[in-house]
């Protein structure tokens, strides 16, 4: 039994340049259950993209459910940092929406199995996904929330905005449209059509004639 700890122990602090055993499991696990699916992705085969075994993966994730549940709060941990440095700048007149949704676009389109993960999750498990979603983003829809309505104390937001349900549909947006851009493709007759050039500046400028007052 000692033997076998110590080799668990050798094989989940490997870091071959590609990151620890942990970062790796867990970008895996999302590819994986963004191509697959939860239940059609096994632990097994986790494992193997990793190059590990399977006892090495359970040291780290006892379950699949709570591999499945490090996935998505991966997801949604980078923003507990990059949502207040964007919303809390020090030069107030610096456009933070443009800056946040920027950075949302960025964020998905770096990973597209980021958003297909998130599509798949609704659409498999809808309850718990929304569940899991709304206690990780609530804290800061109601940042951004705040920081819209001062927008609209100020007269630069439009006041029949409803700031909360206007992020939800920015969320979708962008998340749907990151995840099928590649599927749409066909359907611009342009070929400067990117998902990173046209498709973010038209998403960005959807956003901005929503929601100023005047165009910016």
């Amino acid at each position: 039994m000692q033997a076998g700890r110590e080799f668990l122990m050798k094989e989940t602090d490997l870091d071959n340049g590609h990151g620890t055993v942990k970062e790796r499991i867990l970008k895996e696990a999302l590819y994986l259950f963004s191509e697959r699916g939860f239940e059609g992705t096994s632990l097994q085969s986790i494992a193997d993209a990793v190059g590990i075994q399977k006892p090495s993966l359970i040291y780290h994730f006892p379950s699949k459910e709570d591999l499945r549940r490090h996935v998505l709060e991966s997801l949604v941990a980078y923003w507990k940092n990059e949502l207040p440095r964007i919303l809390t700048p020090a030069d107030s007149s610096s456009d933070r929406l443009v800056s946040t949704m920027t950075s949302l676009i960025n964020f998905f389109v770096e990973d597209l199995n980021r958003a297909r993960l998130v599509v798949r999750e609704l659409l498999d498990r809808p309850e718990e996904t929304f569940a899991l979603l709304s206690e990780q983003f609530s804290p800061w829809t109601r940042l951004i929330g705040d920081y819209l309505r001062m927008g609209q104390q100020s007269g630069l937001y439009r006041k029949d905005v409803a700031p909360e349900l206007f992020i939800v549909q920015v969320l979708v947006m962008v998340i749907g449209t990151v995840a099928i851009g590649g599927a749409t493709s066909g359907l611009v007759s342009t070929e400067s059509y990117t998902p990173r050039g046209l498709l973010i500046k038209e998403l960005v400028r959807i956003v901005q004639a929503s929601l100023y007052s005047e165009q910016p």
